[in-house]
């Protein structure tokens, strides 16, 4: 039986990727903080109904000696290191901690395998974010980096730290430059989430306005459970490789509100408040990805249409309103 070892295993990416690899028969391995373990109602809630099936290990991205140890315990075939400080706007905020968590996490792990399991594949979440302000759309694995924030910044150091670790160490390690993947478990501070469940709030009455930024942004937005897929089909391959995983298609914010909506029947210029203070300082206006490369390499694709991603995340929001207002 395979071992995975997961970072970021109680968020967006980490729950749908467990799913996947426990489907697929491996042992599944994660890490939290302590603090997820002694508030698991809230910090857990995205991996609680598979709680039993998998193995989670208290420790911090932040300490070597922590992940070293949990490393050399777990022995994994593979390691996914999803966890990061991924909230671009708060990275303009505080970029000391974005950089000291994304970097030096980073750092951490490969380390740890390099000296405890050199054998183990090594998965690094790269970011579109990487790009910033684009030289070219769409974006290639070729396209020169231009990052536009200290999140964009801290994935450029972790993925060129992820290719000297595959260089110089003959290790298998590789980045999966995603760009942005959505769901019902997406974070609430999210535009995509902060719109759905505000208009899911709109619907019961329980919000008046949305609060929003920028809305002629542009970005590639696909399926969340699709995206882990194309991980898991990277460490699959003979040789490590870097890939872009996105849909090929750009979609304003604007789009994303309409429809979502459309979905309940509702003109969204009613409803729409723009507050300056949530620009970004340095705005980063369309990103979008060209996927020839995992096509023809791996044979990925996404099958979930823009549409259809904003539907089920409005009618999810919905369903778990109209839940709780039921109790």
């Amino acid at each position: 039986m395979k071992k995975a070892l997961i970072t970021g295993i109680t968020g967006q990416d980490g729950s749908y990727l467990a799913e996947l690899l426990l489907e697929k028969g491996y042992e599944v391995h994660g890490i939290v903080r302590r603090v997820a373990l002694e508030d698991p109602e809230h910090r857990l809630w995205r991996i609680r109904h598979i709680r039993d099936k998998i193995h989670l290990h208290c420790g911090s991205i932040e300490s070597y000696a922590s992940i070293y140890n949990i490393v050399e315990q777990v022995k994994p075939d593979e390691c996914y290191h999803l966890a990061a400080q991924s909230f671009v706007s708060y990275s303009f905020e505080d970029e000391f901690s974005t950089l000291d968590i994304n970097i030096n996490g980073t750092i951490y792990i490969l380390s740890a395998i390099k000296n405890r399991k050199p054998d183990c594949k090594f998965y690094f979440a790269a970011s579109s974010e990487m790009f910033g302000h684009a030289i070219e759309t769409p974006q290639k694995e070729t396209t020169s980096f231009n990052p536009r924030s200290p999140y964009g910044i801290s994935k450029v150091v972790g993925y060129y730290f992820t290719k000297n670790y595959r260089e110089a160490y003959n290790m298998f390690a590789c980045s999966g430059i995603c760009f942005n993947h959505e769901s019902p478990r997406r974070g609430f501070e999210f535009v995509t989430r902060k719109i759905s469940r505000g208009v899911a709030m709109i619907k019961f009455g329980l919000l008046d306005k949305i609060k929003l930024g920028n809305l002629d942004a542009k970005r590639d937005w696909g399926y969340a459970p699709e995206y882990v897929e194309a991980m898991y089909l990277m460490l699959q391959q003979d040789k490590p490789d870097d890939y872009i995983i996105a849909t090929g298609e750009t979609h304003s914010v604007k789009e994303f509100v309409q429809l979502a909506f459309e979905t309940i029947g509702l003109n969204w210029e009613e409803y729409i408040e723009i507050d300056r203070n949530l620009f970004r300082p340095a705005e980063v206006y369309e990103l979008r990805g060209d996927i020839t490369k995992i096509k023809k390499n791996i044979g990925w694709k996404p099958k979930v249409k823009f549409k259809e991603l904003v539907e089920l995340m409005v009618e999810n929001d919905i369903k778990e309103i109209y839940e709780i207002q039921k109790k």
